[in-house]
C-alpha cells in the first residue's frame, strides 16, 4: 500500500513529519536512486527503496504510547533552545521516538501523553472531536456561584468566547481555592485567562484527565506506557476521524458538476450575448 514520502520517513523514527518535509524540500531523499522533492509523492514500503542522506530508511517503528506526569517548571517540548529542562528529559529507557499531543504552560503540571502515531495527535487536538481536559485548579479567592456559571456558559476573551465549562469546588484553604474544571478547546493559556476574567488568578494549575486517560497516582517526573485497553480507546478515535474524512470525499464529487453547469451558463450567456450584437448589426 502506497504512503505519503514523509509519513514513511516519520515512521521510522528518523524525523517528525515536518522535518521530514523539510529533509525531502532540501534535496535530501531519494526514492529508487532519484532525488525526489515533492510533498506529495506516494511510495510503496514494500517495493521502493528509499534512503535520506544516501541511508537506507530502517524499518518503521511500533506505534508506542506513554503518559507522563509533567512537572512544574518543564518545557513540554523535546528540546529547547534556551537549554531548560524539556519532557524528552524524563523519558530515559524510552528508545522509540515519540512527541507530546498538545502542550502544558511551563508553570503547569500533569498529565501528558506522547506517541509516535501522527493520526492519533491529529484525532486528539482536532476542534472535531471536543477532547474533554480536566485540570485540578488552586485560584486566589473564592469563586461565587455567579462566577462559576459565568465559567459554565463561557466567557470572553480578546479571541471570543469560550465554549461552555464543567467547574466543581473541590475544597477551600485559607484564602484560596481548589477548582475542577473541564474544558472541551484548546487556546492558548485558555483556563488560565479564564479565572482571571471572573477575577480569581491561578495559583497552581494540574492537568488530571485528557478524554479517557486519567492521571491516577503516577508521580511527578514518571511516565507509563498506556494498558491496551487505554491505547485502543484512543485508537478508535483514528478510526473515526478516518470514516468521517472517507464520508467527506464521497460527498465531494458533486462540486465539478456544479462548475460543469457555471461553465454551460456562462457560455450560454455568452452565446446569447453574440447573437443580440448580431442582431443589433442586422438592424443597423
Amino acid at each position: 500500500m502506497e504512503v505519503r514520502l514523509q509519513k514513511l520517513i516519520a515512521g521510522t523514527g528518523l524525523a517528525s513529519r515536518r522535518k521530514a518535509e523539510a529533509l525531502i524540500t532540501a534535496g535530501r531523499v531519494m526514492v529508487n536512486g532519484t532525488t525526489v522533492t515533492e510533498l506529495g509523492t506516494k511510495v510503496d514500503p514494500e517495493r521502493d527503496h528509499v534512503k535520506v542522506d544516501g541511508k537506507h530508511l530502517s524499518a518503521p517503528q511500533p506505534f508506542v504510547y506513554l503518559m507522563l506526569n509533567k512537572p512544574k517548571n518543564v518545557v513540554s517540548t523535546l528540546d529547547d533552545p534556551g537549554g531548560r529542562t524539556t519532557v524528552k528529559d524524563y523519558l530515559r529507557g524510552v528508545s522509540v521516538r515519540v512527541f507530546p499531543v498538545g502542550r502544558l504552560d511551563f508553570d503547569s503540571e500533569g498529565l501528558m501523553l506522547l506517541t509516535n502515531n501522527g493520526e492519533l495527535a491529529q484525532a486528539m487536538l482536532h476542534p472535531r472531536y471536543h477532547v474533554p481536559k480536566t485540570y485540578l485548579i488552586k485560584v486566589k479567592g473564592v469563586l461565587t456561584d455567579d462566577e462559576i456559571r459565568s465559567l459554565e456558559q463561557g466567557v470572553r476573551l480578546e479571541d471570543g468566547m469560550t465554549s461552555p465549562a464543567q467547574v466543581k469546588k473541590v475544597r477551600k484553604v485559607e484564602a484560596n481555592s481548589w477548582l475542577e474544571i473541564t474544558i472541551r478547546e484548546g487556546r492558548k493559556h485558555q483556563v488560565k485567562r479564564m479565572l482571571e476574567v471572573v477575577g480569581h488568578p491561578v495559583i497552581k494549575l494540574l492537568r488530571i484527565r485528557m478524554g479517557s486517560l486519567s492521571l491516577g497516582d503516577l508521580l511527578p517526573g514518571e511516565f507509563r506506557f498506556l494498558t491496551d485497553r487505554e491505547a485502543n480507546t484512543l485508537r478508535r478515535l483514528v478510526e473515526e476521524r478516518v470514516a468521517l474524512a472517507e464520508e467527506s470525499v464521497a460527498v465531494t464529487p458533486a462540486r465539478p458538476a456544479r462548475r460543469e453547469g457555471w461553465a454551460r451558463a456562462k457560455k450560454n450567456k455568452s452565446q446569447r450575448r453574440r447573437g443580440a450584437w448580431s442582431l443589433t448589426r442586422k438592424r443597423a
